[in-house]
């Protein structure tokens, strides 16, 4: 089940919440809705990273579980909020904030999914104890292209 609730009008958030699970495909179409389509397999990507490691890596996919997601867009930028009901993760020093070069070499350490988030989102950060993620990503910047098209 999801549920859906929309922004109140003075504030341009929206809601979406669902049970642990990896069929992702509605649920990325609704917060891929509004990204431009030049940048929406590159971001769609990137989410699909982070709600599967929600779902599966925070709430261990147990359906009594929900993973929650706030979503908004200010401009040119898209954020969401993903937080999940897991213990919480701690990420390896060296792929908090900026992701640095030497992680490309560490994979194993820093993970396949953390290297694909901090490639396609302007900004990756947790908070509340690692159960809450925030990503933005900036669409009209004319420093790149999408690494995916």
């Amino acid at each position: 089940m999801v549920a859906i609730s929309p922004p109140p009008a003075s504030h341009k958030w929206g809601t979406l919440s669902f049970v642990s699970t990896l069929y992702l495909r509605p649920i990325l179409d609704l917060l891929t809705s509004e990204v431009p389509s030049l940048w929406q397999s590159e971001v769609r990507l990137g989410l699909q990273e982070a709600l599967v490691n929600a779902s599966k890596h925070g709430n261990g996919l147990d359906p009594a579980k929900k993973v929650s997601v706030r979503f908004s867009t200010f401009g040119d930028y898209y954020w969401w909020v993903i937080a999940d009901q897991g213990a919480g993760f701690d990420p390896p020093y060296q792929c908090e904030g900026i992701f640095h070069q030497d992680c490309i070499h560490q994979v194993d350490e820093c993970g396949r999914g953390l290297y694909i988030l901090h490639q396609i989102f302007d900004d990756v950060r947790w908070s509340r104890g690692g159960r809450e993620l925030h990503l933005c990503k900036q669409v009209r910047r004319r420093s790149r292209l999408p690494l995916i098209s």
